[in-house]
């Protein structure tokens, strides 16, 4: 049976760049002591030219050397002289010659005599010349320069050092620096290692592929998500916007950057969005939806940022407003079947007393009321909705003491409003303005609602009042939270604001004639083009 072998898993990015730099600085700090191999060794060649130069012109130019040239044994003096110039100027030979080449002083005595070896052309013109040649010394950088008696040249000098002498004074400074390259390596090694340890904890190992990889996975998680993700860093500023988090925010154009206060989002969004503590559910309006807000701030020793998921809640909020009303609805219902069971034993009861009269006159007057506010809401509002809605509302206000009744003045026949405008958020505006009036009635001596619902000017005008005790004059009724019924309320009048602007609308509150509070929402017929604020 054939064994399987795992696939090797490419290194990580990590692992790729110590590589690289490992390789990078290997080969920077080579080349750097090759060049300075090369050019210590030039140096070195050229102080031992320099250095030759000076022992060989300060023998030319000694009168003992021109005396001794005159004399009849030059050797016997010139080669103690040549000798201990040599050992002084640390040069490796100084050898004195005729014009013809033929030593008279060398390190070896055995070679005096014999003829010079090397070039002394230039010599016997009159110059100084230096070169690298093989002598009986072996290879060496050596120096020729005339010596001049009364006008003439009487002879020449050379002085010299070996090749083996420049290449063991290079050979020590290789080695420190050889020790130089080798901290250089090592410390640049280590610096490497260092910052790749680092980079492979921010990596978790992977490779540039798997890199790649998760940045698209990223980047199509980030726009196919329907809930807005916004991602904002230290300084508040807009590091990651989604497509879903623009739509709900109602934000257009290049964001990434700005101060989250910038983008014009109301006071309450924009200080949950800021808070340094964790929000978690909390129900924000923008101009046109509900959003459900949670905050988490990510942090690694310091705060370095948030992360904001943006959940829209419009459509939730609404069929939840609507299964409120159809709640009520149900409770009018179940009030409406107990009255009704009680006035059937009523006239039940009058039949057995043989009051048939007075039991069909009862039943025939309750009849009357019932059909009377029928026939008044239906003539009035053509609209199935609202119509159903206002017989509702009704409803609920009479079991809880108040009287809501329809202004003569109201009119809207079926059919005339635009599919623009939906019964749901008819139902948002005038059942949360109902809500509040009756709320705002009940327990007040004759209790009142009156609503008004008609079509002006190709506009529908909602009109609600109420003889409650009223609303205070600076009071800022249509923001969230605020609400005369306790903590956990205010959220109609906010819907109610929220549904007349995303209609082009408006809603605008005073007191009543009665002395409570008057909302009139006025909502065009036509649609009107809507703002985008960038």
């Amino acid at each position: 049976m054939l064994e399987m072998r795992r696939i090797p898993r490419p290194r990580s990015l990590a692992a790729q760049l110590f590589a690289m730099q490992v390789v990078l600085v290997a080969v920077v700090v080579a080349g750097c002591a090759v060049f300075a191999y090369v050019t210590a060794h030039s140096q070195a060649t050229n102080a031992a030219v320099r250095q030759a130069t000076a022992a060989a012109r300060a023998v030319a130019d000694s009168p003992s050397v021109r005396a001794a040239i005159r004399g009849e044994q030059p050797t016997t003096d010139l080669q103690p002289y040549a000798e201990d110039v040599r050992k002084d100027a640390e040069v490796d030979f100084v050898t004195i010659m005729d014009r013809n080449g033929i030593r008279w002083t060398h390190p070896r005595p055995e070679h005096i005599g014999d003829k010079f070896l090397g070039h002394i052309a230039p010599a016997l013109d009159g110059r100084t010349f230096s070169e690298t040649y093989t002598g009986t010394l072996g290879p060496s950088v050596r120096v020729v320069t005339p010596v001049h008696d009364r006008g003439r040249i009487v002879g020449l000098v050379s002085a010299g050092i070996k090749i083996e002498s420049i290449d063991g004074r290079v050979q020590k400074q290789l080695t420190a620096l050889f020790l130089v390259a080798l901290g250089a390596l090592a410390l640049g090694g280590v610096g490497t290692y260092v910052i790749n340890a680092r980079l492979r904890r921010h990596t978790h190992g992977m490779n540039a592929a798997e890199l790649s990889r998760m940045h698209d996975y990223h980047q199509a998680a980030l726009h196919a998500v329907r809930e807005g993700l916004l991602m904002l860093d230290g300084q508040r500023r807009i590091a990651l916007l989604n497509d879903g988090a623009r739509e709900l925010l109602g934000v257009e154009g290049e964001v990434i950057g700005l101060h989250i206060a910038d983008l014009g989002l109301p006071g309450p969004l924009t200080g949950a969005l800021l808070a340094t503590e964790p929000r978690v559910d909390e129900v924000h309006l923008t101009a046109d939806r509900v959003i459900v807000v949670n905050t988490s701030p990510v942090q690694g020793g310091e705060q370095r940022g948030t992360v904001a998921t943006l959940r829209d809640h419009t459509e939730l909020q609404a069929l939840t407003g609507e299964l409120d009303h159809e709640r009520g609805f149900t409770e009018a219902l179940r009030s409406q079947a107990h009255e009704a069971a009680n006035r059937l034993h009523t006239v039940v009861s009058l039949i057995e007393m043989g009051r048939a009269e007075e039991a069909v006159e009862f039943a025939t007057a309750e009849l009357e009321l019932a059909q009377a506010l029928t026939d008044q809401v239906v003539t009035a509002v053509g609209e199935p909705v609202l119509a159903a809605l206002l017989l509702g509302k009704a409803a609920q206000a009479n079991e809880r003491g108040v009287e809501l009744e329809i202004s003569p003045d109201s009119r809207i026949d079926d059919g005339l409003l635009p599919d623009t405008l939906p019964a749901r958020d008819l139902v948002t505006v005038l059942g949360n303005l109902i809500d509040n009036a009756v709320d705002a009635a009940t327990g007040t001596p004759g209790g009142a609602v009156t609503v008004t619902a008609v079509v002006v000017d190709e506009e529908l005008l909602l009109d609600v009042s109420d003889n409650g005790p009223g609303v205070p004059a600076d009071a800022d009724v249509f923001a969230r939270g605020w609400s005369g019924k306790g903590p956990g309320r205010g959220l109609g009048l906010a819907l109610v604001r929220q549904t007349a602007h995303r209609h082009g609308g408006t809603v605008t509150v005073a007191q009543s004639p009665d002395g409570g509070a008057e909302f009139t929402v006025r909502l065009p017929l036509a649609p009107k083009k809507k703002e985008v604020r960038v």
